[in-house]
């Protein structure tokens, strides 16, 4: 009897056990061996279509330069600027106004490359500082899918959701540069 209760228990145990690396091994970005929180997974599956590698140019923490819809990561990379990671995606990824004439597609293109980027630093255990300006990207696509009539319906995609993940995770940054954030997502047209 105690051999059939150790034999449910390890069973229960590898089933309880997420099974992301049947996900993250057709991703060419996931370089590492670490296994991704749910929500990365799914970021990983939701892009891994969009996205091409060039495995021959190193980004973080030894990630493959990504690309989707023509944007490359290298061309937005935060890291390689001398600005704060809040000051560079405030520049980098300011919006047009009216807010509804801007190119959606290229704030979609670049949240994938971060998105993918991301999913390849967690696989290797690497730095996250990404996070401020990936968050800042997801908060612009929202503002701009509201502007132009197409609000996200899921909570979690929401500007008011977005704008608390941005200043959680920009905290260091100065209280000026998040005002201007919180001033951004008053502006929803």
């Amino acid at each position: 009897m105690k051999v059939q209760a150790l034999l449910l228990i390890g069973a229960g145990a590898a089933f309880s056990t997420p099974l992301l690396s049947y996900r993250q091994a057709n991703a060419c970005f996931v370089v590492g061996n670490q296994v991704l929180p749910v929500e990365v997974a799914d970021s990983v599956t939701a892009v891994q279509s969009r996205i091409t590698c060039n495995a021959s140019q190193k980004t973080l923490s030894g990630v493959p330069d990504v690309t989707s819809g023509g944007v490359s990561f290298s061309s937005v990379n935060f890291a390689t600027s001398s600005q704060t990671a809040l000051q560079f995606a405030l520049t980098k990824f300011a919006t047009k106004t009216p807010l509804a004439s801007t190119d959606l597609a290229f704030f979609e293109s670049a949240l994938d490359v971060y998105l993918a980027t991301e999913a390849g630093i967690r696989s290797v255990g690497g730095n996250l500082a990404i996070k401020v300006p990936k968050f800042f990207l997801e908060f612009q696509v929202s503002r701009i899918q509201t502007a132009q009539g197409n609000a996200p319906k899921a909570a979690g995609l929401q500007v008011d959701h977005l704008l608390g993940k941005v200043t959680k995770n920009a905290a260091g940054e100065s209280k000026a540069l998040l005002d201007q954030v919180t001033a951004l997502a008053k502006v929803l047209a």
